[in-house]
C-alpha cells in the first residue's frame, strides 16, 4: 500500500472564524482553533491558501469569509478559485492555482456540486496526485466540503427518518480517502441514523460523524487526531453480527447488532486500519 504523505482535515461545519462570540467556540481562535491548524498544517501563516467555494450558493459572501478569518490568524497568502463548471476546472488558471498552492480549503453548502463540478478534471487529478505524493500539501474541507472527501459520499438524507432503510442518499465523493464515510453537523441535526444505514450498505468503511466547530487533523490517510470543541462519533461495523440493510425493501425499519461506537473529543487519536482508540489523559491539555 503506497504510503499517504498530504494532510486532509475533514471539519464539521461552522467552524470558528473569529467573527462572533458564539457561546459554542469554546477554544481560543488564534491558538487552539479549526483554522488554526488548518495554517499550521499547511506551513504556517506564509503559506499559499486557495479557498474554494463551489459548493456554495453565496460564493462571494463565503470566500470574504475565508478572507477575513485567515487575515485575523495573519495568513498574508490567502485567495479564491471560484469554480462553477467542468470547464473552470479545466481552466490553465486553476491548474495553475492548485499546483501551486500549500493548502485548498473547500467550504460548505452542497457536496454533490464538488464532485460535479470538479470531480474527474484536470485539478482532480492534481489533487489526488499532490495529497499522495506531496508532505506538507494540505486539503481542508468543512460540512459539504469534509464529506466529498470519501469515495462513498453522503449525498443527503431524512434525519428525522432515522434507521429507516433510504433515509440516506449516497453518491461518488473525490475518493482522497475511500475508507472512510464522513458526515457533519452531526450532533446538531441529528444525523446517527442516516450513518448508520450508509455504515450498513458499507459495512467494510468506517463512518465519522463530525459535530460543528470539530475536525480530525489525518495523516498517512490513516491517522487520525481529533480538533476543536466538539465530538466526532466513530461507526466501526466490522464486528456486525447482523445486518439486513441489502434484503430490505425501502422504508423499512433496519436492524444492526454490534456496530460498534466511539465518541471521540480534542487531542483523541484514531487509527482508522486498526480500528483502534486512543483517548487523550485527562490530565493533559486540549491540542
Amino acid at each position: 500500500m503506497q504510503k499517504i504523505k498530504g494532510t486532509l482535515i475533514p471539519i464539521g461545519g461552522n467552524e470558528d472564524k473569529g467573527l462572533d462570540d458564539n457561546e459554542m467556540y469554546t477554544l481560543e481562535f488564534i491558538d487552539e482553533g479549526i483554522l488554526y491548524h488548518v495554517v499550521k498544517e499547511a506551513g504556517g501563516i506564509d503559506a499559499n491558501i486557495v479557498v474554494i467555494p463551489t459548493a456554495s450558493s453565496i460564493p462571494e459572501e463565503v470566500g470574504d469569509n475565508y478572507l477575513s478569518a485567515f487575515k485575523t490568524l495573519g495568513c498574508k497568502n490567502v485567495s479564491v478559485l471560484d469554480i462553477r463548471s467542468k470547464e473552470d476546472s479545466e481552466k490553465q488558471e486553476s491548474i495553475d492555482r492548485i499546483t501551486s498552492a500549500n493548502c485548498i480549503m473547500f467550504s460548505g453548502g452542497n457536496q454533490s456540486k464538488i464532485t460535479d463540478k470538479i470531480g474527474g478534471t484536470t485539478i482532480h487529478d492534481i489533487l489526488l496526485d499532490r495529497y499522495i505524493n506531496e508532505t506538507g500539501f494540505v486539503i481542508a474541507g468543512t460540512s459539504a466540503g469534509a464529506m466529498v472527501m470519501a469515495k462513498e459520499m453522503i449525498a443527503g438524507g431524512s434525519a428525522s427518518e432515522a434507521f429507516i432503510k433510504g433515509a440516506v442518499n449516497m453518491y461518488k465523493g473525490l475518493s482522497l480517502i475511500p475508507s472512510l464515510i464522513i458526515d457533519t453537523h452531526f450532533i446538531k441535526r441529528g444525523r446517527f441514523g442516516r450513518q448508520s444505514e450508509a455504515i450498513a450498505k458499507f459495512p467494510n468503511l468506517v463512518g465519522l460523524g463530525l459535530a460543528e466547530d470539530t475536525g480530525l487533523i489525518i495523516k498517512n490517510g490513516n491517522d487520525c487526531t481529533i480538533i476543536g470543541s466538539g465530538m466526532v462519533i466513530v461507526f466501526d461495523g466490522s464486528q456486525l453480527t447482523h445486518n439486513n440493510e441489502k434484503v430490505l425493501q425501502e422504508g423499512t425499519p433496519m436492524t444492526m447488532a454490534n456496530l460498534t461506537v466511539h465518541v471521540l473529543s480534542n487531542g483523541d487519536q484514531y487509527d482508522i486500519k486498526n480500528r483502534k482508540v486512543t483517548v487523550l489523559p485527562i490530565e493533559a491539555p486540549f491540542i
